[in-house]
C-alpha cells in the first residue's frame, strides 16, 4: 500500500495560493486545482452544465456556464449557493477522488489539493495534513482589487463567504508567508522535503 500524504493548500482570496501551488508544480509535484476542475465542469461536463441551467438558466450558454453571469446571480440571490453548491460539490469530489487514486496508482509519496474553501466544506477532515497561505490585508486587497473584473463589491461577498485569515491560520498545520516569492519558495522547498524525507509510517 503507497503511503500517499495528502496536503491541502488554502487561503483567502488574494493571498497567494495559486502562485504558490505553482510553486508545488515546479518541484514536480501533483497538484489538484479546485478552479480549474469547476472550469473544466463549467465547460465540458454536460450533466453539471444541465442541472446548472434548471437553477440559472441564464448562465448557460454554447460554451456552458458563465461563471461571470452566475457571480452576479449569486451577488443578487444569496438563496442560489446552496443550490449550486448541491450540484457542483459531489461532482467536484468525484473529480478530485480519481486525481488521488492515480497519485496512489503512481506511488507518490505527496499530492497537494489546492481548495479555497477548505475548512468551509470541511475538507480538513481527511486531509493528512495543511497548510495555509497568508499575507497581510493591504497586499491582499491589492492583489484582489488587480485582478480584471472585480468590484469591491464582489471582493467584500466573496470575503464574507471565507472564513477569516486568522481562524485558518489557528487551524493550519504548515503556514506560509507570501508577501516575496523568493521566501514563499524556499518555504514550499523546505515543507516538501519535510513531507517526502519522513519515515514510513511515522
Amino acid at each position: 500500500m503507497c503511503d500517499l500524504y495528502v496536503l491541502g493548500l488554502t487561503g483567502s482570496i488574494g493571498m497567494g495560493k495559486s502562485t504558490t501551488a505553482e510553486m508545488f508544480r515546479d518541484e514536480g509535484i501533483a497538484v489538484w486545482d479546485a478552479d480549474a476542475a469547476v472550469h473544466e465542469l463549467y465547460t465540458t461536463h454536460v450533466d453539471t452544465i444541465n442541472e446548472i441551467a434548471v437553477i440559472a438558466p441564464v448562465a448557460v450558454g454554447a460554451d456552458g456556464v458563465s461563471r461571470e453571469i452566475l457571480r452576479n446571480l449569486l451577488q443578487a440571490d444569496d438563496t442560489l449557493f446552496s443550490k449550486l453548491e448541491k450540484i457542483v460539490h459531489p461532482a467536484i469530489r468525484m473529480h478530485r477522488d480519481a486525481f488521488l487514486d492515480r497519485c496512489r496508482d503512481l506511488k507518490l509519496q505527496l499530492a497537494v489539493v489546492d481548495i479555497p474553501l477548505l475548512f468551509e466544506t470541511q475538507a480538513d477532515k481527511w486531509l493528512d495534513g495543511i497548510l495555509v497561505v497568508t499575507t497581510d490585508p493591504e497586499t491582499q486587497q491589492s492583489r484582489v482589487m488587480a485582478r480584471k473584473g472585480m468590484t469591491k463589491q464582489a471582493f467584500d461577498m466573496i470575503l464574507s463567504k471565507q472564513l477569516p485569515d486568522t481562524e485558518k491560520r489557528a487551524r493550519a498545520d504548515f503556514i506560509i508567508e507570501t508577501k516575496t516569492l523568493d521566501y514563499a519558495r524556499s518555504e514550499v522547498h523546505s515543507l516538501i522535503k519535510k513531507l517526502t524525507d519522513k519515515p514510513k509510517n511515522a
